[in-house]
């Protein structure tokens, strides 16, 4: 085996067991999200101190996240770093202009319901699709 085929075999290596990672703190953050959502009305009958420590568990598996998700990112060839920092960065942008102004929509009595935060991050993740797959498309 040459040099050059052990660093692309450590590479994928290392690229699997990140996203790997990656995705068991994503699914311990939804998880956790879930039960911090639906628990305390469903399961403990709005326990204060249950809900409370659904909460910072949540929040704890939640930085462990990014930390996996900045750890993956990281770990990228160049290219796919690229890629994913545009995607982000047009995702953040248009979910804070988009947020802003859907929520200012309410406030000069455009709409009549209150803007929910679930429709923004929809948004957001759609638009960060659409820009990964874009990027990829772009750089083929």
């Amino acid at each position: 085996m040459s040099k050059q085929e052990c660093e692309n075999n450590s590479y994928q290596s290392k690229n699997n067991a990140n996203t790997i990672t990656l995705r068991n703190w994503t699914f311990a953050w939804v998880i956790t999200m879930a039960i911090a959502a639906f628990a305390p009305k469903f399961i403990w009958d709005f326990n204060t101190a249950l809900t409370i420590t659904a909460m910072l568990i949540n929040l704890a598996v939640g930085f462990r996240m990014l930390i996996a998700n900045r750890t993956y990112l990281r770990d990228l060839d160049e290219m796919q770093q690229k890629i994913l920092l545009e995607a982000m960065a047009l995702a953040l942008g248009v979910g804070l202009v988009v947020g802003l102004s859907y929520e200012l929509l309410e406030d000069i009595k455009l709409i009549t319901y209150q803007p929910e935060i679930p429709h923004v991050v929809i948004l957001m993740g759609i638009t960060y699709l659409i820009a990964v797959f874009s990027g990829y498309r772009k750089y083929q």
